[in-house]
C-alpha cells in the first residue's frame, strides 16, 4: 500500500514510514521541483521513498 501512496505522493509515504523531518525536507523539495521542471524529476523521489520504505520493512524484519 506505501509503495503505491509513494508513487503519488512520495513525502506523505515518507511520513508514514516514521521519518517526518526527511518528510518535511523532500516535500520542500519536491513542490518547487514538480511545479518548475513539470514533473521530470518525480521519479527520483519515487525511487527515494521506496528505498526508505523497503529499509523499514527490513528494519522491522531484523527485530
Amino acid at each position: 500500500m506505501n509503495y503505491v501512496l509513494a508513487l503519488f505522493l512520495p513525502p506523505l509515504s515518507i511520513l508514514l514510514i516514521g521519518r517526518p523531518i526527511l518528510s518535511i525536507v523532500v516535500f520542500l523539495i519536491w513542490l518547487p521541483a514538480i511545479i518548475f521542471s513539470g514533473g521530470l524529476t518525480h521519479p527520483m523521489f519515487i525511487l527515494l521513498a521506496w528505498i526508505l520504505i523497503y529499509q523499514a520493512q527490513q528494519d522491522r524484519r531484523a527485530r
